[in-house]
């Protein structure tokens, strides 16, 4: 496992947890390449990439890097000037301007609705089975979230199948994925051109009207700003419910307490973004001049993958880290507590967003089902092949 060639094989994939584990212990800071050629070096102690995430030496723009692999330039630059590839002073201004929008005082008024999207998929659940991905998880992350952009229902059909082949594992992916990102960006264009004529009550129109002392945010930056939260949005929503709901159904005692209300749901979802969190990586680094992480040199330029699943399993840091327990109190605190969200200047915009989406996701689902239980609590979950995202491709249940 501390080897270049074997570092994103089959065997990290399938037990990724494992295998960080050993490399805690064996190589901490490992040097290796992605998938698609690219060098990297990887962190995986709590207190690494704890301090990794807020070091200012650690650049998100791309023009700090001195490599790249072979589909390095893939994305557009039209769909790259984004949150998480921007550092201060622009990342300061442009989340600045965003940042009110996402507020848990805001966010908390979307909880009517997300209630009403989740009661309506719920209604559909017929005949004592169901996937909780296919059936639930999957479409209400995507419901919800082009709720909040203010994206027409005739739409969403294409942006599911866009975000589809961006997400594809296929080796011969990649020309579906640059035929979806020109499509997307269009679209996007097309829609907040949409929204300046006719503004709504939405965050994209949100977006457009803020201002902070004469500035806005220009055009591209708003075209970025969608393509994030669509795309992010989407994904981390719908695997985070499944990832919640898969842990409650393997074990009994907290599925028990959620029904019985003596466990907050906000607990689930806190633990749950700890003990498999649905973000396997941070959004990659490079390093603005020569440094040292974990006692390990790393040149100026040279990019930095931080693994937050393997972080918030370190047992240096976490008390019995495998374990699944909902009531521990060394999780959710603000010093020293899950980096399943980040940590620093670029902690997660969605985090209030994604905490009530899966909040509600979660406990109506046990709630509504009381027999709820998995399907064949025998077989193998089947998990999303991604290094970079963790979630069950299926999760049948019955009741």
């Amino acid at each position: 496992m501390t080897h270049a060639a074997t570092l994103f094989d089959g065997t990290l994939l399938t037990d990724p947890h494992a295998g960080y584990a050993h490399l805690r212990t064996a190589c901490p800071v490992v040097r290796t390449t992605t998938p698609d050629g690219a060098p990297v070096w990887l962190v995986t102690r709590y207190e690494d990439v704890r301090a990794g995430l807020a070091d200012p030496r650690l650049s998100l723009s791309k023009s700090t890097a001195t490599s790249s692999g072979t589909h390095g330039a893939s994305m557009p630059s039209a769909l790259d000037a984004h949150l998480l590839n921007m550092d201060p002073p622009d990342h300061t201004r442009v989340r600045r301007l965003v940042a009110p929008a996402f507020t848990a005082r805001s966010v908390a008024r979307l909880r009517p609705e997300i209630e009403r999207r989740t009661a309506q998929l719920l209604d559909r659940f017929h005949g004592g089975s169901a996937d909780v991905m296919r059936d639930f998880a999957t479409p209400l992350a995507l419901t919800v979230i082009c709720d909040v952009l203010g994206i027409a229902e005739e739409d969403r059909r294409d942006f599911r199948t866009w975000t589809d082949a961006l997400r594809s594992p296929a080796p011969d992916a990649a020309l579906a994925s640059r035929r979806a990102l020109k499509d997307m960006h269009g679209y996007l264009v097309g829609l907040i051109a949409g929204k300046r004529a006719r503004p709504g009550d939405d965050l994209l129109t949100q977006m457009l009207s803020a201002h902070e002392d004469g500035d806005r945010l220009t055009e591209p930056e708003l075209v970025a700003l969608a393509f994030l939260l669509l795309f992010a949005g989407y994904d981390n929503s719908a695997n985070l419910v499944g990832n919640a709901v898969l842990a409650l159904l393997t074990h009994e005692e907290a599925l028990g307490a959620l029904r019985s209300g003596g466990l907050a749901v906000g607990r689930v979802v806190d633990e749950v973004m700890r003990w498999n969190s649905p973000s396997m990586l941070a959004s990659r680094r490079f390093a603005r001049e020569d440094l040292d992480i974990g006692g390990v040199r790393i040149a100026a330029g040279e990019r930095i993958w931080m693994s937050l699943v393997s972080a918030n399993r370190d047992p240096q840091q976490f008390d019995d880290p495998g374990r699944f327990d909902p009531a521990r109190h060394d999780a959710g605190r603000p010093e020293g507590g899950h980096l399943g969200f980040g940590h620093g200047i670029h902690y997660c915009l969605g985090s209030a967003l994604a905490r009530l989406e899966a909040g509600i996701a979660v406990e109506a689902l046990v709630r509504r089902f009381p027999s709820l239980r998995a399907a064949d609590p025998e077989a193998a979950v089947t998990w999303c092949e991604s290094f970079r995202n963790r979630g069950p491709l299926e999760l049948p249940v019955s009741w």
